[in-house]
């Protein structure tokens, strides 16, 4: 008898002849229909996505090409990569899916898509779809820019999870990557991009 079955054994022992319980499975589900982003949802998102030390432009939809450009001058990132399925009209990158770990490191940095973001908590969701790719594309660079869509924007986290697809890979993302597990010093950059920057197309 191993140990695992000791335990078991044990816990067995211990309910037996306790009465079945229901466990309720009505969990708070989406509260808002789907469909445009308002102003003020927007603008939450924004203060949310600000508050973990992103930056955040907010620019008409057909400026957005415009503005990616902007940004990745502005940081000197010519060595970008910008996963299979992105707009045409992005500025060009490369696709990165063959690259290595360490040739991914060299990058100067990642525009991607996005599936869904939280208004709530400033929360920007990948699932790999076009314009995404694989998830190590976005947590070896230093740098994340993120386009997200008016549309895609929910309130709350219930109406992210009614929109994704749950057997997808799922990247939650809020703010760029820091951590305050070593006495209690923040750390930016240990688990994934330590800049990310996001450019919100009303």
């Amino acid at each position: 008898m191993t140990s695992r079955d000791t335990i078991l054994g044990r816990i067995r022992a211990a309910v037996a002849g306790a009465p079945d319980v229901e466990i309720p499975r009505d969990y708070h589900g989406p509260i808002f229909p789907e469909g445009p982003a308002d102003a003020s949802l927007i603008e939450h998102f924004a203060e949310r996505v600000r508050d973990y030390r992103a930056t955040v432009h907010i620019v008409p939809a057909d400026e957005v090409p415009a503005a990616i450009q902007a940004a990745l001058s502005a940081r000197q990132a010519d060595r970008v990569i910008v996963p299979e399925g992105a707009p045409a009209e992005w500025p060009p990158g490369t696709a990165g899916e063959s690259l290595t770990p360490a040739q991914l490191d060299e990058m100067d940095g990642v525009v991607t898509t996005c599936a869904v973001a939280v208004a709530e908590t400033g929360t920007i969701v990948l699932d790999g779809g076009p314009g995404m790719g694989r998830r190590a594309l976005t947590l070896v660079p230093d740098y994340h820019l993120c386009v997200v869509m008016a549309e895609q924007i929910v309130p709350g986290v219930p109406d992210a999870v009614a929109r994704l697809d749950p057997v997808r890979p799922l990247t939650w993302i809020s703010g760029p990557s820091a951590t305050s597990d070593i006495e209690l010093n923040r750390v930016e950059g240990v688990h994934g991009p330590r800049t990310l920057e996001v450019i919100i197309a009303t």
